[in-house]
C-alpha cells in the first residue's frame, strides 16, 4: 500500500501502471483524479471534518459513478482549498474540528492558533459548506 502525496498525477499513474500496490491519495483534492487512473481511496485530512461527503466520493468513484463523484469532488475542493489555505496543516483542520464539536487535541508549538480574521474566515467557509452551527461556536 502506498500513500501518494507528491501532488503529481503522473506519479500515481506510474505506480498504478507498473506495480500491484494499492495506491491511496494523500491529497484530498486529488482523490478523484487519482482514482480515475486506478488509486483506490484516500488518506483524508478534510474527511476528519466532513467524513460523509469524502466517503461518498470514494464510494461513487469506486462504483464508476463519476458524475456523482465529480459533484462531490467540486464541493469538497472548495472546502479544501479555502480551509487548508488558511494556515499550515493541521492548524485549520484541528480548529475546524473544534468548531464542529470534535475534540482534536491542543495545538503544540510551533503551531499557533489562527488569527481572529482567519478564524472568522474558517467559520464562514464551514457555514458555506453547510455546517451551520460552526458560525455560532466561539
Amino acid at each position: 500500500m502506498v500513500k501518494e502525496a507528491t501532488g503529481k498525477l503522473d506519479q500515481c499513474s506510474a505506480i498504478v501502471g507498473t506495480t500491484d500496490l494499492t495506491v491511496l491519495s494523500g491529497d484530498d483534492s486529488l482523490t478523484l483524479p487519482m482514482m480515475s487512473v486506478g488509486a483506490e481511496g484516500v488518506v483524508s485530512v478534510v474527511g476528519n471534518v466532513v467524513p460523509t461527503p469524502m466517503i461518498d466520493l470514494v464510494a461513487a468513484a469506486s462504483a464508476g459513478d463519476f458524475a456523482k463523484a465529480r459533484e462531490l469532488h467540486h464541493r469538497l475542493f472548495a472546502l479544501c482549498s479555502k480551509m487548508l489555505g488558511l494556515a499550515t496543516n493541521p492548524i485549520p483542520v484541528k480548529t475546524a474540528m473544534q468548531l464542529v464539536g470534535r475534540d482534536s487535541g491542543d495545538l503544540r508549538l510551533p503551531m499557533t492558533p489562527l488569527e481572529p480574521a482567519e478564524l472568522e474566515q474558517l467559520r464562514e467557509t464551514l457555514f458555506a459548506f453547510g455546517i451551520q452551527d460552526a458560525a455560532a461556536i466561539s
